[in-house]
């Protein structure tokens, strides 16, 4: 029975001492401000990171834009950005935990600092002596004036005023000291948004030719709990893709037709998409990105129309330009090449010695080596990029807060007290904030004050007149 008894107050004596290290120690570390403003710095500084670098792609494409010789900045290789995760900064467990710390460094600051203040803003406090104005950087000494007359100028003024006796006790502004507070709320609801964004959602790229339906498939970068969001009972079909052009032959535009099936095929919502206005369905969102050249739908002599697959060249950075190879003769022993840069309708048509035998527009028809090839349609891809980030809505509530508390937190929080001892009223206030707008609220209060009393002299000495005569 000792024994059990010992073990239980080492226990209560082991917690009772954790919680003191926390209160006495890792509190105070956590809630200091130097520490915070270290931690969001390197959270600005990744952010950047993350924005100039390109997120999400392929590791050949980093292998490319970054090789090891010679590296960028004599560091940045791809090899560095692979083990690092600068190639997906917001999904690292590094970028993550400092979103954490940076969220315990605000809490604790509430609850030490912010929220004692709230407290003892709230109570209040008469001063009974009249040397404790002195303390008291804005006060003054009448000779003349009341309670009864300090306190409708008070609440003139939106003052809420407390009266005991011969002690008065007035503030205004309280909202300003909650402001702080929701302040550091909304950050840690932007901060929970953000690791509920990184954790769960997902990022897909498709190139999805006109006509087709897909699913998406192709998930270049995702949270580890991402899988519930990627859509499996419904799918998208490309009814259209095609591009508008300018009077000088530039691109203006680019648009999808879109159509979401649910597994019965049946379409349950369609919108056409171009840059800046996506399609929005169950929390996934379709951007309009990117376009290709998919196919071309060709005839060679009279036979059936075919449809070839057209594939992106290597320009070597000079511009971009699809092709495909036509075999006209049935044992595939001899064919003609096709070029096309864009959907405008022309194409450039090879000879089986590459030498150029003329462009052709769709629907029309040329002669190659000894047959007549008509070129029907192109055949146009849609790039879209396809986001899901559950933790968007929480990211725009914490800053609907943060620019409703940051207003808050500028209203003045003013108090002002004041004491009759005997013929004498001392008046003395202060405030956290807009002082000089203060005094001169204290200056303007003592003037009606003044003006109060000799209006009372005034009236009593005609009232004495009256009754002599």
């Amino acid at each position: 029975m000792d024994t059990e008894l010992s073990l239980f107050q080492k226990i209560i004596t082991g917690e009772t001492t954790l919680q003191k290290m926390i209160r006495k120690e890792l509190l105070p570390l956590l809630a200091d401000l130097r520490l915070a403003i270290v931690l969001l710095l390197l959270i600005a500084v990744f952010s950047i990171s993350g924005t100039v670098l390109e997120q999400g792609q392929s590791l050949e494409y980093y292998q490319s834009n970054y090789p090891e010789h010679p590296a960028l900045f004599g560091f940045l290789t791809w090899k560095f950005l692979v083990f690092i995760g600068l190639d997906h900064v917001y999904r690292t467990w590094w970028f993550l935990s400092l979103l954490v710390l940076f969220g315990s460094s605000l809490t604790a600051c509430t609850f030490t600092r912010q929220l004692p203040t709230l407290k003892s803003a709230r109570r209040w406090v008469y001063y009974d002596k009249p040397k404790q104005f002195q303390n008291i950087a804005l006060s003054a000494e009448l000779t003349t004036g009341s309670l009864t007359a300090l306190e409708p100028l008070l609440k003139k003024r939106n003052y809420l005023v407390f009266q005991e006796g011969n002690k008065l006790y007035a503030r205004r502004g309280l909202i300003g000291r909650i402001g702080p507070i929701i302040v550091h709320a909304s950050m840690l609801i932007i901060l929970a948004g953000s690791i509920i964004g990184s954790m769960t959602g997902f990022m897909a790229q498709e190139l999805v030719p006109g006509g087709n339906t897909f699913q998406v498939k192709n998930i270049i970068d995702a949270g580890q709990f991402s899988e519930s969001q990627v859509p499996k009972d419904w799918s998208v079909k490309v009814n259209r893709f095609w591009i508008d052009y300018d009077a000088e032959g530039r691109i203006d535009q680019f648009y999808s037709d879109l159509s979401v099936l649910n597994q019965q095929g049946e379409e349950v919502d369609r919108k056409t998409i171009h840059v800046n206005e996506p399609l929005h369905y169950q929390g996934v969102t379709f951007y309009q990105a990117d376009w290709g050249i998919a196919a071309l739908r060709v005839r060679v002599n009279k036979s059936p129309v075919f449809r070839l697959p057209m594939a992106q060249l290597d320009t070597q950075g000079k511009g971009r330009i699809w092709g495909t190879w036509i075999p006209i003769k049935p044992d595939f022993s001899a064919g003609v090449s096709v070029l096309a840069r864009d959907l405008k309708g022309n194409v450039l048509v090879y000879n089986g010695k590459g030498e150029l035998v003329s462009t052709v527009r769709k629907g029309m028809s040329t002669e190659v080596d000894g047959v007549t090839l008509f070129i029907d349609e192109i055949i146009g891809s849609t790039g879209l990029q396809i986001k899901a980030d559950p933790g968007i809505p929480i990211v725009y509530l914490g800053f609907g807060l943060l620019m409703i508390s940051v207003m808050m937190s500028y209203v003045s929080h003013s108090q002002i007290w004041a004491l009759k001892d005997g013929d004498r009223l001392y008046i003395g206030g202060k405030t956290n904030r807009a002082k000089v707008t203060f005094e001169r609220e204290i200056v303007a209060i003592l003037d009606d004050l003044d003006n109060l009393d000799q209006n009372n002299t005034l009236s009593l000495g005609s009232l004495s007149e009256n009754s002599q005569s």
